[in-house]
């Protein structure tokens, strides 16, 4: 394999490796919106919980009630 050869394949090394990396960071970028959306939705329940539960006043918690079979 000559010089050329070697410049040449490196080249074609370098593009797919580019294109790789440009494909990665849009797949990350994708992510990052997905994970701010998810928060924010998870934000929104909890405060929605959260008034649920002022709402019903004094009443014992879900979490604390015994089971309906007991």
């Amino acid at each position: 394999m000559d010089q050329e050869d070697r410049i040449t394949h490196l080249e074609e090394l370098i593009a797919h490796l580019t294109r790789t990396v440009e494909d990665l960071s849009d797949v990350i970028a994708r992510q990052d919106q997905d994970i701010t959306r998810l928060k924010n939705r998870v934000q929104l329940l909890v405060e929605r919980e959260a008034q649920r539960e002022a709402d019903e006043g004094s009443s014992i918690p879900l979490a604390d009630q015994r089971p309906p079979h007991w």
